[in-house]
């Protein structure tokens, strides 16, 4: 799992920088200009050596900079950090950010969820931020876009699960995985926050994460999550005890040649979970790809939600 940086925001754009590299006005990454100073026309190249392993070590240490740049994009956008475990000490604790802060009685809350491996709060695909840009690659233009539809938002931060503790890295406690993170963000700070509906984005792992959470607090899914985006979740199985409930709300935009929204279900809607195409056959670029549909989808299901609540 990624270790958390520990540098400010603007230490990692200095950091960039040293790298030689800077995010240009677009929140494209582009080498700097020798010239000027500025964010110039090229952009990042892996290849700095006939040597592998230098390249990838290379690429590792500037894409490290990343999760704090993306944290100060979040706060920008009006969301704070709750540390979690409650109770414990911060440099024993990871956050996740959340608008309002603290969460209280939201109308419509949007919780988002990344996938596995590197990518920390605020990221769908590290490598989409770094070859292509912010607006691709990050949760903002969800966090955005959800912000406007009038929704509180919850990012969760499930990749974030260690600390180093006396020179050795460590479990932090409670949150030893993806799996016991979302868990206690769910018991502990949205179900707590009592909202009237609760609407779920997840990429890739997150599917599973989601799942497991449907399994664990099904009663509260069933009375209060009107919705599932997944894109390219991972799920196999929908969960047994809630299959009917969660077909009936999610969908799977996953990676095709085929247009937009194309129908990619298998077999009987009944007994399979719903899936369509995100437009785009790369695995990473699902979320980007999809997003005016997940809206669409995400408030047909909300109307849907309010309606069956009133009649």
């Amino acid at each position: 799992m990624s270790e958390p940086c520990t540098n400010s925001s603007q230490e990692a754009i200095a950091r960039l920088r040293e790298f030689g590299y800077a995010f240009n006005e677009a929140g494209e990454l582009r080498k700097i200009d020798a010239a000027s100073g500025k964010p110039g026309d090229l952009p990042y190249e892996f290849k700095i050596s006939d040597n592998p392993v230098t390249n990838q070590e290379h690429y590792e240490q500037l894409a490290n900079q990343i999760p704090d740049i993306v944290y100060e994009l979040l706060e920008k956008n009006g969301l704070k950090r709750t540390y979690i475990p409650i109770g414990e000490p911060i440099e024993r604790s990871t956050f996740v950010f959340t608008q309002p802060q603290p969460l209280a009685q939201s109308k419509k809350l949007l919780v988002l969820i990344h996938g596995s491996g590197y990518v920390l709060a605020g990221q769908w695909a590290r490598r989409l931020i770094i070859n292509n840009s912010l607006e691709h690659g990050t949760q903002l233009p969800y966090i955005q876009r959800a912000q406007k539809l009038g929704y509180d938002i919850l990012v969760t931060n499930t990749n974030d699960t260690t600390r180093i503790i006396n020179g050795k890295r460590t479990p932090i406690k409670g949150l030893e995985n993806s799996m016991s993170h979302a868990a206690y963000v769910w018991e502990h700070i949205i179900m707590p926050s009592q909202p009237e509906s609760v609407a779920i984005v997840a990429h890739s792992f997150g599917g599973s994460v989601c799942k497991a959470l449907a399994e664990k607090f099904t009663k509260f899914f069933k009375e209060k999550v009107f919705a599932i985006a997944l894109t390219d979740g991972t799920v196999g199985h929908p969960p047994a005890g809630c299959q009917k409930y969660f077909l009936d709300v999610t969908c799977n935009w996953v990676s095709s040649t085929e247009p937009l929204d194309t129908d990619l279900t298998h077999g009987d809607k009944e007994k399979n979970l719903t899936c369509v195409s995100a437009g785009h056959p790369e695995h990473e670029w699902t979320s980007s790809a999809a997003i005016e549909s997940v809206f669409k989808f995400l408030e047909l299901k909300h109307q849907k939600y309010i309606k069956t609540k009133q009649s």
